[in-house]
């Protein structure tokens, strides 16, 4: 992963605005399900996948740290409360698949349908501002780089589930790469858009001060005829 400048907006802002944190979320429950899966008494000769995911589990927590830091209350709560649900459903599925699973390949087989929807989940994301996106013509809270690296990120891993026949990798990695050149699509569609709002926006907030220099101006020219006549009025 690389670090995101989503992040270095929202810590210069001191807000995280309209940035949603469903793609942290659904990234770090992704993480953490993969890691299960690694593991050699789950899933033997899985050590890419046990190290890869787990330095990004450390990586999304950092995120949403960050995230929960400049949230205001409402949505700090909510971000909490959803990283508590998913502690407690990856300790309570690690639980169960090692004590009820007796075999390798049944742990194997249970953990990797749940990451396949997990991972399906993560791609998807970022897709859940696609009705704001459409409505508004504008992709400033869809960021970049969460598009692009999850491309990258879906074409690498359907490499690697290839090279290793991992169904469970191939499957949600193939499908995952689609969505996120659905994302990128998008953010092409409604780029120009997007920086036409902007500098808009930027326009209109450095618009009263010049109304203001505008306005003085006009009333120095009106006023000057007037001081004039006024002047002679009193000479005479």
């Amino acid at each position: 992963m690389i670090c995101r400048p989503t992040f270095v907006q929202i810590w210069k802002r001191k807000a995280v605005e309209q940035y949603s944190a469903t793609p942290y979320l659904a990234t770090l429950v992704n993480c953490m399900a993969w890691v299960l899966y690694g593991l050699p008494i789950v899933h033997p000769n899985s050590l890419l996948v046990v190290t890869v995911n787990g330095a990004g589990t450390v990586i999304e927590f950092l995120y949403i740290i960050v995230f929960i830091i400049y949230s205001d209350k409402k949505k700090r709560v909510k971000v909490i409360l959803i990283v508590v649900v998913e502690l407690i459903f990856i300790a309570a599925l690690a639980t169960m698949v090692l004590n009820l699973a007796h075999t390798t390949k049944k742990r194997s087989a249970i953990v990797g349908f749940i990451c396949i929807f997990f991972n399906i989940a993560m791609y998807a994301s970022p897709l859940s501002v696609m009705k704001m996106i459409i409505t508004t013509k504008s992709v400033e809270y869809m960021p970049f780089f969460v598009s692009l690296t999850s491309f990258i990120n879906g074409l690498a891993w359907t490499c690697y589930a290839l090279i290793s026949f991992d169904p469970f990798l191939l499957i949600p990695n193939g499908l995952g790469s689609l969505f996120a050149l659905a994302q990128l699509t998008l953010y092409a569609v409604f780029y120009k858009s997007t920086k036409r709002q902007i500098a808009a926006r930027e326009g209109k907030s450095e618009l009263p001060l010049a109304q203001v220099l505008v306005n003085e101006d006009s009333k120095r020219a009106a006023t000057a005829p007037l001081n004039g006549s006024a002047s002679e009025t009193n000479r005479a």
